[in-house]
């Protein structure tokens, strides 16, 4: 299977955990580490699309930048939560796992299993 990417934070278990399980069925992702690499917007639009859901729907609201930044107001405003999430991305939710069959959150890891042909 080609065309897997794994938005993805080294430092976060269940990030780690998707990543090996796709290594495990012999797929070599595009690694994407949001936390260096930041996002376009547009990219950010796309995973909401493809996860098929608003982007309240993987913001980490227990995140402290989240918390301390009053983000609660934004959640039901798509443009200014992406914003935000390019701002803070650590507030976005990991690992977010995007192929040719689909999108999925990486919690739990096993999720990983619905976006990969085996």
């Amino acid at each position: 299977m080609s065309n897997v990417k794994i938005y993805h934070n080294p430092r976060c278990s269940k990030s780690r955990q998707a990543l090996q399980i796709i290594k495990d069925h012999g797929i070599i992702p595009d690694v994407i580490e949001y936390l260096k690499e930041p996002l376009e917007k547009s990219e950010l639009e796309n995973i909401a699309k493809n996860l098929g859901v608003r982007p309240k729907e993987f913001v980490r609201k227990n995140e402290a930048e989240f918390k301390d930044n009053n983000l609660a107001g934004k959640l039901e405003k798509d443009g200014d939560l992406f914003e935000a999430m390019l701002k803070f991305p650590k507030i976005m939710e990991r690992p977010i796992i995007v192929s040719d069959l689909g999108a999925v959150i990486g919690r739990p890891p096993e999720n990983v299993l619905k976006v990969l042909e085996i």
